[in-house]
Formats: C-alpha cells, sequence, structure tokens
C-alpha cells in the first residue's frame, strides 16, 4: 500500500469515529464499568415522575396508569390496593388528594452491573413528619425508573452514608460477610425470627412488638388465627443495600406473610371489609387465608459482640385472600 493510500485509509477511519462520537453511538459498557447510577437531575426527575403518574392511578384506581413506575413489592402492594379500590368505586377514588413531596434528598452510588438504583428520601404531606424512603431501579438505560421499594421511617431515622469525593454513595454487595447478618439473608432471618425468636434483631414495633401482638391475636374465643412467613428475594425482590459511614448498611428487603382465620364449629370468622372482600376469592365458610406483601428497611450494623439489625420501617399490603 503506498504512503498515500495508506494516508487516505487513516483519514477515512477517523473520519467515522469522529462520525460515530457526534452521534453518540459509541458504546459503553455499563456492565462492567463503575459508573454512578443516575446525576442528580435525573434522580429528581425520576421522582417528578412516579409522583405523576401514582397521583393519576390513585384518582382513578387505575394500576395500569403507574404500572410503568413500579415494580417489586410496591408494584404487589399498591396493585392490590387499587384493584380493591376500582372494584369498591368503579368511578374512581372519592377520598383522592395528590401526593406531594418536598425537600428530597438523593442518595446515589456508583456501581458496577445492572440493575442500577438509587435512594430517594424525601417528606410528603402525608404520613405526619415520617420521612419517606424510595427506592428506583431500573434495568436499561431505555428503561424507565420504576419505584420497588417504599418505606416510611421516623425523622432523624436515616443514617448518614458513606460517599466518596464527588458525594457518591457505596452499593453493599448481598453477600457482604462485613455486617452481622449479610444483606441477600436478611428476609430468611427474618421471617424465622418471627417464628421462632433470636438474638438478632433488636426490640421494636417491628419485631418485638409484632410477635407479641401476633401471640395475642393467635387464640381468641371461637377463633384460632396461624401465621405462616417466608423470604421473597429474587429478581424484583432482591434485597439492595447502601454503606453507612459507621461501615454497616442500610438494607431494603421484602417478605411474604400469610394469616389464616379459621373459625370454631358454631362460629364464623369475623366478617373482613370491603377492601378485603374484593380481593377475596371463594367463599368464607369457617375460614378465610390473607396473602400479605411487605417491604422492610433495616439498619445492619457491623460484625461485633451483640450487634443487633434495627428494623426501621415496614409498609405491608395485602395482596389477595381466600376463602374456604
Amino acid at each position: 500500500m503506498t504512503t498515500d493510500r495508506r494516508r487516505a485509509r487513516i483519514t477515512l477511519i477517523a473520519a467515522a469515529l469522529s462520525s460515530l462520537t457526534a452521534s453518540g453511538c459509541v458504546v459503553v459498557h455499563g456492565e462492567r464499568e463503575v459508573l454512578p447510577a443516575a446525576t442528580r437531575a435525573e434522580a429528581a426527575e425520576a421522582l417528578r415522575e412516579f409522583t405523576t403518574a401514582y397521583n393519576k392511578a390513585d384518582k382513578d384506581y387505575d394500576s395500569t396508569l403507574d404500572a410503568e413506575y413500579v415494580t417489586g413489592p410496591l408494584a404487589d402492594i399498591d396493585g392490590a390496593r387499587l384493584k380493591a379500590g376500582r372494584a369498591n368505586n368503579p368511578a374512581g377514588n372519592p377520598d383522592h388528594s395528590p401526593l406531594e413531596f418536598s425537600d428530597a434528598e438523593y442518595t446515589i452510588p456508583k456501581k458496577a452491573g445492572w440493575p442500577r438504583w438509587f435512594l430517594a428520601d424525601a417528606r410528603a404531606n402525608k404520613g405526619g413528619e415520617a420521612r419517606w424512603l424510595l427506592v428506583f431501579t431500573r434495568d436499561a438505560l431505555d428503561e424507565p425508573w420504576q419505584v420497588s421499594y417504599l418505606t416510611l421511617v421516623e425523622p432523624g431515622a436515616v443514617p448518614e452514608f458513606k460517599k466518596d469525593e464527588d458525594g457518591w454513595a457505596e452499593a453493599v454487595p448481598a453477600n457482604s460477610t462485613e455486617l452481622t447478618l449479610p444483606p441477600g439473608d436478611l428476609s430468611k432471618a427474618y421471617t424465622t425470627y418471627l417464628k421462632e425468636n433470636g438474638p438478632e434483631f433488636a426490640p421494636g414495633p417491628h419485631t418485638s412488638q409484632w410477635r407479641t401482638l401476633r401471640q395475642k391475636n393467635a387464640r381468641k374465643p371461637g377463633l384460632v388465627t396461624q401465621y405462616i412467613d417466608g423470604p421473597l428475594t429474587d429478581g424484583d425482590y432482591a434485597p439492595v443495600a447502601l454503606r453507612t459511614r459507621d461501615g454497616g448498611a442500610l438494607v431494603f428487603f421484602t417478605t411474604r406473610h400469610y394469616e389464616k382465620q379459621t373459625a370454631h364449629t358454631g362460629s364464623a370468622v369475623p366478617a373482613p371489609n370491603k377492601n378485603v372482600l374484593a380481593l377475596t376469592t371463594g367463599e368464607i365458610k369457617q375460614s378465610l387465608t390473607m396473602e400479605f406483601v411487605s417491604n422492610e428497611v433495616a439498619l445492619a450494623p457491623k460484625k461485633g459482640a451483640g450487634a443487633q439489625v434495627t428494623v426501621l420501617g415496614r409498609i405491608q399490603g395485602l395482596t389477595s385472600a381466600k376463602g374456604e
């Protein structure tokens, strides 16, 4: 090849590369690059888009209006709420009041691979002084941000997160062995605790107090209530965790719960409310089995003597029921 032809070929290659760059066609391998999950502007826009869709769905009691913006436990919990609402109010929600967020803070981790996700921590015009924690996730750049976890916690309960010099947070792997319990084990450990008790979880409204309440309600005159709890950890229900400044982690995880009420002979199951009935199949004769999905947020400390997991918040919703 002559020198002139070689120069011409190099010029053509350079021109082609320049064209690709200008048109935005250069591929960034998101599965390998350690990158922030989103810019702060993108995170704020994701919260706005979710809020708009959520309000439309709530106003019409129509889950198709926000289906693109929810996934995982929130999709199950709120989808069932909307289904029951529509069954009882086909014309829409007579008590609709738009949800509004303010004072939003975004904790965005840098990580490789998909899904990418971030945390929005905001105050709302509902729930009193509680802070609303929303985990946004997506599996690809061309997909919308979806909320998988939504929990409420007391003001001041959210810990300080570990961040780098640019303000990006650190995601904790599900199999991390640095914590009292790895994030991937929390769902199973929590449901085991509810059945058997144990030292892994600190006392509180979502642990010891919930166990006490269930024990109190297990047997009443003419009625027995059984509780069955199980983990949910795969796919859209996978836990996510953020490193805190003290080396622990704030972990979001999902669980499933069954509550079966069985009436003694000659007695009847207490009449459920209209929203439960809207999600019930079969005829309630002697028993009613209700299925719930719950999403929790917990502080998992570093390993150490006596270190316990503290469950900060839990949102639980009925997803189905069966009468027998």
